[in-house]
């Protein structure tokens, strides 16, 4: 196993084009594999994971103006297909087929229904996503799978030996990093390659909000249920917030900066989620990502309630400085004062959307477009190493990290299988303590 996914050059030069491609950029014209493997002309999916963001990304995948159906489902729970399919029938009857002998449920339910697609939408919790991507790669299909790819190193390592199967495969991966596919960031990092505000020296980035929802524990359920319908709160499923949702930041520092960092020290803590609903993750973390060129970014996520929210990123280079949201805003000026660039928001398509609207455009056409997964792998990297040093109270180099044998995920998956970590006679989990803990 290589020690750098990418070396420095290669990680920039990767980096300088990776706008290009996630812009649609062509790579290559040629028959896809597994694309239309019925011989008709419509193109069928299946999704792997029900929730509420599989929902919605099936729901994206259908809104495309493309001859498409959704002709599997899979998800660890019934009642989640159930509550999915009814929300798709409502409004796309006609392109669902999706007979309950075709609905899998269980550990192994995307082994049955990525046979039967051209495109599968692989969105699950992210502890799942190095298996379904390898099995996805394995079966020759199209991918659209959600961020984060992976929570720790063992997994990142599997999503990139997958990735170099993909990439010979000639099979478009789109990856649900949807700001990469977002205009603003687009016309910003255009303008940035071009030098407008130099080299970027410093930055921050945040994901500050109040939360995210909480399944209380029921009678009958089995710990590995439990954990499974509260997977936001378990690192083997979720790999913490600064994983699961701060990656879309973090994603944004690597993009601009055209590179990884080389290390990562910073400090978190459970200071409001103390009790025992909240698993193991932490609430707040705030760390420090220092890049090759000497560069500092800091990054910060938490999750209290009835504070103020933060979700943007803002970066200072040698000539000037931009402030970047998810609102579509992007604001760039010299140290003068003087207004460089600022991004109309209104009309902006939903990046969501056009996600999957360049997906199935390039498979409608035979083309090979789209290889998300190197940066897509890098940056949730990223957020894992920063768990470790949150976590550890360490700086944690990335060499190093990447190299850990550390798997969080079970021996095991089955319904009456335990986790690795397991409540104490209280309920309580136990929980990362920096300065004792070791992550690698």
């Amino acid at each position: 196993m290589k020690k750098s996914i990418l070396t420095l050059q290669q990680r920039r030069e990767f980096l300088k084009t990776s706008a290009l491609l996630a812009g649609g950029t062509m790579l290559s014209t040629i028959p896809l594999v597994g694309a239309y493997a019925s011989g008709s002309d419509t193109i069928k999916i299946a999704l792997i994971g029900c929730g509420d963001r599989g929902t919605g990304a099936a729901f994206q995948a259908l809104s495309t103006k493309y001859n498409i159906k959704l002709v599997a489902m899979a998800d660890a729970f019934q009642d989640r297909i159930d509550k999915s399919y009814e929300a798709l029938s409502s409004k796309f009857s006609t392109k669902m087929d999706v007979p309950k002998e075709r609905q899998f449920v269980g550990f192994d339910a995307y082994k049955q229904a990525i046979p039967l697609a051209d495109v599968v939408l692989l969105v699950t919790p992210p502890g799942f996503r190095p298996i379904h991507f390898e099995e996805a790669v394995k079966q020759n299909k199209q991918i659209f799978m959600e961020k984060p790819v992976a929570v720790d190193a063992p997994g990142i390592r599997k999503v990139l030996a997958a990735a170099e199967e993909a990439k010979k495969k000639k099979l478009n991966v789109v990856v649900g990093l949807q700001r990469r596919y977002q205009t603003n960031y687009r016309e910003a990092m255009k303008r940035i390659n071009d030098g407008a505000i130099g080299d970027i020296m410093s930055g921050q980035v945040y994901w500050n909000s109040g939360g995210v929802w909480v399944n209380p524990r029921k009678t009958g359920q089995t710990e590995m249920e439990y954990q499974m319908r509260n997977w936001y709160y378990f690192n083997w499923l979720c790999g913490d917030h600064i994983v699961e949702q701060h990656v879309h930041n973090i994603d944004i520092s690597n993009w601009i900066k055209n590179a990884h960092p080389v290390s990562v020290q910073g400090t978190g803590s459970r200071a409001w989620r103390t009790g025992k609903d909240y698993g193991e993750i932490y609430d707040n973390h705030s760390i420090e990502l220092t890049y090759a060129d000497g560069a500092v970014i800091h990054s910060q996520c938490r999750h209290f309630e009835g504070i103020s929210n933060r979700v943007d990123e803002s970066f200072m280079g040698t000539k000037g400085k931009i402030y970047l949201s998810g609102s579509n805003q992007a604001v760039m000026k010299d140290y003068s004062g003087k207004e460089l660039y600022n991004h109309n928001t209104k009309g902006n398509a939903n990046p969501y959307q056009t996600e999957h609207d360049e997906l199935f455009e390039a498979i409608s056409k035979g083309e090979y477009k789209f290889n998300n997964v190197e940066y897509a792998a890098t940056s949730t990297f990223t957020s894992i190493i920063g768990r470790y040093a949150t976590y550890s109270g360490e700086t944690i180099k990335w060499d190093e990290a990447l190299a850990a044998d550390n798997s969080l995920f079970p021996e095991k998956l089955a319904w009456d299988a335990m986790p690795k970590l397991l409540p104490d006679a209280n309920g309580l989990y136990p929980y990362a303590m920096p300065g004792k803990t070791k992550v690698i």
